[in-house]
């Protein structure tokens, strides 16, 4: 086993679901952190989706949140598919848990802050060999570290049941689910959103920790001073200080 000393905390971010959200709680999450001057970077294990000179997920996070913002991109895949099936069309090698896991743990030695963005949901495939997010917190042991998970997800209705699927897939592996957050809180939310505020971690056995407002994101186009402090006092709002009080604790 690798004698490295546990420094930095290593968050894995999933959701039950793409495009629900991931990026822009990760943003939130980095944003609310780098406020309190702590070191964060940010690892995306598989890009999908985009061209080799277009900008990615960790990208966006670091427009949203701020440039001092470390980014690692481990792979990139041209066609939007799951990561195992876009590697395997592209001919580029896929990415194992252990790849992930190393990285993890190699930027924690030198952030207080790793935030690990997957790609669609939990059991996403990132190899052929089926392995996918989930194994990464087994891998991390080789390094001595560990890692829990903060689920993203959706306010209406199905949420329930990707919810609690993803969070008894998670126990199956005795990973940690640290808590949830709304990816896209509506304006006008409906009678199940409102319930499922309620409900959610009562299935899950986990707590919900904010949710962020449809709207939060400033448009691609900007990503000055005001608007990544327009983007904090969101993050503020929707996620208040108890999700760094939650990481750290």
């Amino acid at each position: 086993m690798n004698s490295t000393t546990r420094t930095g905390r290593i968050l894995l971010v999933t959701g039950t679901g793409t495009e629900i959200g991931k990026t822009v709680v990760t943003a939130a999450v980095a944003a609310l952190a780098l406020d309190r001057g702590l070191k964060v970077a940010v690892l995306k294990p598989a890009q999908t989706g985009v061209g080799a000179d277009e900008p990615g997920d960790a990208d966006e996070v670091r427009r949203l949140a701020g440039e001092e913002l470390t980014c690692v991109e481990l792979a990139r895949y041209p066609e939007p598919l799951a990561p195992a099936t876009a590697a395997a069309r592209s001919g580029l090698p896929p990415v194992t848990p252990r790849q992930s896991a190393e990285a993890a743990a190699g930027l924690a030695q030198t952030h207080d802050l790793v935030l690990v963005e997957g790609a669609g949901g939990l059991l996403v495939r990132y190899h052929q060999d089926g392995t996918t997010l989930a194994e990464v917190p087994g891998a991390l042991t080789e390094f001595d570290q560990e890692a829990a998970v903060l689920l993203v997800t959706t306010a209406g209705l199905g949420t329930l049941n990707t919810t609690a699927l993803t969070a008894e897939a998670l126990r199956a592996r005795g990973v940690r689910l640290l808590g949830l957050v709304i990816g896209s809180w509506p304006a006008e939310p409906d009678l199940a959103a409102r319930c499922n505020l309620a409900d959610l971690p009562l299935v899950a056995d986990a707590p919900l920790l904010g949710a962020v407002p449809v709207g939060a994101v400033p448009s691609s186009g900007s990503g000055g001073v005001a608007d990544r402090a327009a983007f904090l006092a969101t993050a503020r709002s929707a996620l208040g200080d108890q999700i760094l009080l939650k990481i750290f604790e």
